[in-house]
């Protein structure tokens, strides 16, 4: 059989004959036991080398797409390489636990990115992403701080070009909202998209519910169903006090035009 390495490894035999067939003396075995040992380590050393160069090619580009900092992807390399050294790549594609790996880091790290988006950078989808982030966490043991909304808010009123005024209110609505208790449970980015979507209402700086879903990385439908629920839940009259606007009960008029 062809190994790995394309050849370029020599089995050792492991019936304690020497190359004409013949058996080794007894004196000879402890040293080749040694052989054997040393053999195989390098084997697997050299094995383990081209997972984690081919990994690290594949962290690149992934984290190059999504334009995260060095210090995510030194903690992702980290984390892969624990991975590997406990096994848990074994069985797995590379590039799905390198992106849980991305993933991971970038929740260790405050870096506001879904897993959906990381996740489409890869063949294996966001089931299987998701999969191997919960191994991760689970088996290696990694302290994930609990994502803040308010993280997101930043991310997406700054690809959406809103004003310092809009984020302020954004984050006052996820503020009354994470001590009403409607964030628990709530996907963050969700949340912090319906909260944009709002404060973008109340300070005049509106944007249709497809451009807030898009810089979030959700479904419109997923900024409606928030917005529905916050609309109904928070006095939205008493955030924001800059602006004389009340969104009230369900809609507001700037909604209503928008359809």
């Amino acid at each position: 059989a062809t190994l790995h390495d394309s050849g370029l490894s020599t089995v050792i035999d492991w019936y304690d004959r020497d190359a004409t067939g013949k058996k080794l003396d007894l004196k000879k075995r402890p040293e080749l036991i040694r052989m054997r040992k040393w053999h195989t380590r390098t084997r697997m050393q050299s094995s383990v080398d081209r997972n984690l160069a081919q990994a690290i090619v594949e962290l690149e580009r992934i984290a190059e797409q999504l334009g995260l900092p060095r210090v995510v992807r030194e903690e992702a390399a980290i984390i892969y390489r624990k991975a590997v050294e406990k096994e848990l790549v074994r069985g797995r594609a590379i590039e799905s636990v390198v992106a849980a790996a991305l993933y991971a880091a970038c929740r260790i790290h405050r870096i506001p990115r879904t897993l959906d988006e990381i996740a489409k950078y890869t063949r294996s989808g966001r089931k299987e992403v998701a999969r191997c982030y919960r191994l991760l966490v689970r088996e290696l043991g990694l302290r994930i701080p609990l994502v803040d909304p308010a993280d997101y808010a930043h991310r997406i009123a700054t690809m959406l070009g809103l004003s310092g005024a809009t984020v302020r209110t954004a984050i006052e609505i996820i503020d009354k909202a994470r001590r009403l208790g409607i964030t628990a449970g709530k996907d963050p980015a969700g949340i912090a998209a319906a909260a944009v979507y709002i404060a973008a209402l109340l300070n005049d700086e509106r944007r249709t519910q497809k451009e807030v879903a898009m810089a979030a990385g959700v479904t419109e439908v997923t900024v409606r169903n928030r917005y529905k629920e916050l609309v109904k839940v928070l006095s939205l009259n008493e955030i924001g006090s800059g602006s004389s606007k009340t969104i009230g009960g369900t809609t507001s008029s700037n909604e209503n035009r928008q359809g």
